[in-house]
């Protein structure tokens, strides 16, 4: 009898159990941002409603090797794309999630079409789309079951430029790394800091964090990051005599909330971006930021938790704003702490549940 049940058990898991396949690592020292959300939603989806299986090409994080109902991939070496495909064409998972704009994305895409497979294409989209750049890409948001940005503007922009509706989620914050200290404690310091963390690119301008410091000697001015502008900023500020500057290198998720927890501001003047996680992380840790309007990110309330600026001046200003105006630094940390609340991960990973249920109940025609 027992033995009945448990096969009866068995049955029944098998049939309402969803399997997805994500072109995502699930690395331990794979920081990209775009991994990183797909591991964070990986580990806390329920392991008895969805079967999950992805790439690793190094040691994987330990919360999805624990994970039930989980298989990785080995990803290396020649033949990766032949070989995930064939694997694809074998198990038929109900969902594939996140594609990216390689020759896998591209290959399944038209043999999804060709075979007519029931494999419901889930697209999260990361970046402003006011203008077609990746064919992959176009075709995942046109040919998508359910597309999904993750800020309101991407989700506008996906309208806009391909005539899709997209729901909006989030990326989440992990309130066990990027928590505030406790409310007044940085009106005690004796020295303010601001802090910028993201990747020495072009586009993020890191060079302008530079020039601020050569205004304020007696603040120090922390830079996370890494990249090919790193050189120039580092040269740039031996120029201006910035003594008040350090640059920290790359840091893990758990040294930049420490980072984040010694600043006062942070500052990011960035002008491409999608929903960058970092000015969310940045709230949950009670920073009052600094950042540009043109993204429009919904980690940053106008006037509320921070600033959104149109130009350099507007930058320089709040900039000076903030640290002129302890008051101001204070109500704005705390505003930023309770916007933050919002993004919490559990939350998150909710919304995407539900859009795999309800994502693959259309696919087989439940509806």
């Amino acid at each position: 009898m027992e033995s009945d049940y448990a096969c009866e058990a068995g049955r029944i898991v098998a049939e309402t159990m969803i399997t997805i396949f994500t072109p995502s690592f699930a690395d331990a020292s794979n920081t990209n941002a775009q991994n990183l959300t797909v591991k964070e939603v990986v580990a806390r989806l329920s392991p008895e409603r969805f079967r999950v299986r992805m790439l690793y090409s190094s040691a994987p994080d330990a919360r999805i090797t624990a994970r039930p109902n989980t298989e990785l991939l080995a990803y290396g070496g020649s033949g990766n794309s032949a070989r995930l495909l064939a694997h694809l064409l074998r198990t038929r998972p109900d969902i594939y999630f996140f594609p990216r704009e390689g020759p896998l994305d591209a290959a399944f895409f038209f043999l999804r079409r060709y075979l007519r497979l029931r494999t419901a294409i889930v697209t999260y989209v990361v970046a402003t789309q006011e203008r077609e750049t990746s064919k992959v890409l176009a075709r995942a948001i046109r040919e998508g079951d359910t597309v999904v940005g993750n800020s309101e503007y991407v989700s506008e922009t996906i309208q806009q430029q391909y005539g899709v509706e997209s729901a909006t989620i989030h990326s989440g914050i992990g309130r066990e790394i990027f928590y505030p200290l406790p409310e007044g404690s940085r009106l005690e310091r004796a020295q303010l800091t601001v802090l910028y963390a993201g990747s020495f690119q072009a586009r993020k301008r890191a060079h302008l964090v530079i020039e601020e410091a050569s205004k304020w000697p007696q603040v120090q001015f922390r830079l996370a990051g890494r990249g090919e502008e790193e050189a120039p900023c580092r040269l740039l500020a031996q120029r201006l005599g910035c003594g008040n500057v350090e640059f920290l290198g790359h840091l893990s998720p758990s040294e930049l909330g420490e980072e984040m927890r010694k600043a006062d501001v942070f500052l990011f003047p960035s002008v491409i971006e999608g929903h960058p996680q970092v000015l969310g992380q940045a709230a949950a840790c009670g920073l009052p930021c600094v950042a540009m309007e043109i993204y429009r990110p919904d980690y940053v309330v106008n006037g509320v938790t921070g600033f959104l600026v149109r130009s350099e001046f507007e930058l320089s200003q709040r900039l000076e704003w903030l640290l002129t105006q302890p008051e101001l630094r204070q109500t704005m940390a705390a505003a930023a702490v309770q916007l933050s609340l919002k993004f919490d991960w559990e939350r998150v990973v909710e919304s995407w549940a539900g859009v795999f249920e309800r994502v693959v109940e259309q696919r087989q025609g439940k509806r």
